[in-house]
């Protein structure tokens, strides 16, 4: 009746070393370390930026206990934060000898200390948020006003090639801060015109003034068409620093909206708040532009004359210098995927896939100039470098571009990798920074660990006398419950914050609440005059029923919490979900496992030891 068959145990023993080995590399804590990761996309991190790593170290006699290489970047961890802070001054100032340009970024990190052998088994600590671990903050506010300009850019360009496309003439079309003029010189161009903004164009609203015998149409956006451009922007803007920041290897980052403009990042583990602003403005976009092959613009190539009006200069890869027209033909914006390879000489290479409508305006592009030079420029933290120059030969249709030039395997890696993490909509600004010491965050530890710690032990000794030999059993199972909820978490790498640590102690309330009922209910049946073999088993099945119903409504609520909370309110239902599950396995599966071990080979048990029985016909009798 009350013995377990040796499967049941087998379960129970692998759950139990599982949850062990997953929930030991939490004990072992964090290192100081410094991360050296590259600022450019043309900048590579390999064998041989490690080995520079611990020979500077090295010469400056800074003492390193491990420096590892991974695929973004090199970490070198320390038993103290001094040696931290000094070995990262030695280390920005080996690898970035212009301060101005520099060429990678030397942050401040924590690393976990998880040994070896732990680590062969795939066992990593949870991460930790920010009020645990320490780290950085951000507010950034988005200039909507820059997402609108940029937008009337586009609107501009895409107006210049409908009215090229329908052949209507016009005097010029120019930009005027977030308004498009428009000049028309008969009444026939500007009713072409004006059919064409409301066939083409229904997001502008177009004004005319008369100046003279030319008609001047001024276009602006409007509001509800402004709002949508100002959402698109926030939401780009956020999708993108999570990109760059996955990228770059940073853990569990928390970016969020906050209000109509602005957006919340949180960096658990940088200290370093300069350099985690590197970070964030480490973003990449592309911009297609004809090269200016006038005889002005061949002087200021050659350096013998200036940068004609309408033109900019900006360097080429190789270390020359190449001029380039003001108006942008293409952006990445209408980039849909960017993958490195090699071209028809087996030369390293980056294919470009372009939307619907990039594919036209590039088909446009390269029949209208061929023969002429198009410059791809590679946007990268506001300074621009023309990764190719290439002379167009023909028509090319289809949405498939291809970047080739002066490049390494590497590098075509890493320029396809920017190009996929997107460009900001907008430009955004800091306007409220801080940071959280590590010291604080092993503060928050201890005073959470303190608090699950205590509520353990009270708990523990509340049963223990209570329900004597049955609340040592109950003691048991919630101690495997702690140990498999942890492991749990760890395993889903999930981010624990304080409101975790907060669900974690009222999962050990709910867990041993569930022992409560299984116990009460063995007493009832003990008063009842059941055998004590029976009552185990009676208790056991007659309390599931409780137990299961109480758990889902609370799982309920927790899934609620899950799906329409934010921030912290997910941290605390994401450890309260999971402690409801390992709860229901802990306090029924494997606390009645106990019991069976315990009594259930006894086939002639008269007591049980589960605290005072009462019963209501004769004087109270206690089981031994």
């Amino acid at each position: 009746m009350n013995r377990y068959p040796l499967w049941k145990y087998a379960i129970i023993v692998v759950a139990l070393l599982v949850g062990a080995i997953y929930s030991l590399p939490n004990l072992f804590g964090e290192a100081p370390a410094v991360q050296v990761s590259p600022a450019r996309a043309t900048v590579k991190v390999d064998a041989g930026t490690m080995a520079r790593v611990e020979e500077v170290l090295k010469s400056q006699g800074i003492e390193v206990a491990q420096v590892q290489l991974d695929a973004t970047s090199v970490k070198a961890r320390f038993n103290d934060t001094d040696t931290q802070i000094k070995a990262r001054d030695a280390l920005d100032k080996a690898f970035n000898a212009n301060p101005a340009e520099p060429s990678h970024v030397v942050a401040l990190n924590l690393l976990p200390r998880t040994p070896a052998w732990l680590s062969a088994f795939g066992a990593s600590p949870m991460y930790l948020g920010l009020d645990l671990r320490g780290g950085v903050h951000f507010m950034l506010q988005v200039d909507m006003a820059a997402a609108l300009q940029r937008r009337a850019d586009v609107l501009a360009t895409d107006l210049r090639t409908a009215l090229r496309e329908k052949g209507i003439r016009h005097g010029g079309i120019s930009r005027n801060g977030q308004l498009i003029d428009l000049r028309v010189r008969d009444q026939a161009s500007r009713n072409a015109a004006v059919d064409l903004l409301r066939a083409q164009f229904p997001d502008l609203v177009v004004t005319e003034t008369a100046e003279g015998t030319d008609t001047r149409l001024s276009l602006a956006v409007r509001p509800e068409a402004a709002r949508t451009v100002q959402d698109q922007a926030l939401k780009q803007n956020i999708t993108t620093l999570h990109n760059r920041i996955n990228e770059l290897g940073v853990a569990e980052p928390v970016i969020q909206q906050q209000g109509a403009d602005r957006i919340v990042v949180q960096l658990p583990g940088v200290q370093d708040t300069a350099k985690a602003k590197d970070i964030l403005g480490r973003t990449a976009t592309l911009e297609l532009r004809l090269v200016d092959e006038s005889t002005e613009g061949l002087a200021a190539e050659r350096g013998t004359g200036p940068v004609p009006f309408g033109s900019e200069s900006y360097p080429e890869r190789g270390g020359r210098t190449v001029i380039v027209k003001r108006e942008v033909l293409l952006t990445g914006e209408n980039l849909t995927d960017a993958q490195a390879g090699f071209d028809d000489t087996q030369q390293p290479a980056v294919h470009l896939t372009l939307d619907a409508k990039g594919s036209r305006i590039f088909r446009d592009i390269t029949r209208e100039n061929i023969g002429k030079r198009m410059a791809i420029i590679l946007f990268e933290k506001g300074k621009g470098e023309v990764v190719t120059a290439p002379v167009i030969r023909s028509e090319i249709g289809g949405g498939r571009v291809q970047i080739s030039g002066a490049m390494s395997s590497v590098e075509a890696n890493d320029t396809a990798l920017l190009l996929r993490a997107g460009s900001l909509a907008a430009p955004m600004e800091i306007i409220e920074e801080r940071t959280i010491g590590p010291s604080l965050g092993a503060e928050n530890i201890q005073k959470g660990f303190n608090s699950v710690m205590w509520g353990f032990l009270v708990i523990v000794a509340f049963m223990c006398v209570y329900y004597m030999m049955f609340g040592v059993f109950s003691s048991i199972a919630l101690a495997f419950n702690l140990v498999l909820l942890v492991s749990v978490l760890s395993m889903l790498q999930a981010t624990l914050t304080l409101p975790g640590i907060a669900a974690m102690a009222l999962a050990l309330g709910m867990a041993i609440d569930s022992n409560v009922l299984i116990n009460e209910r063995v007493r009832e049946e003990l008063r009842r005059g059941a055998s004590p073999q029976t009552a185990i088993n009676a208790g056991y099945e007659h309390a599931w029923g409780t137990i299961l119903d109480s758990n889902i409504t609370s799982l309920i609520a927790g899934i609620a919490l899950l799906i329409f909370g934010s921030g912290p309110v997910r941290g605390f239902a994401v450890v309260h979900c999971l402690g409801i599950v390992t709860s229901m396995f802990s306090s029924v599966f494997f606390s009645r496992a106990l019991v069976n071990l315990w009594y259930g080979r006894r086939k002639k048990l008269k007591t049980v030891s589960i605290g005072t029985v009462w019963r209501a016909e004769a004087p109270a009798n206690k089981a031994d």
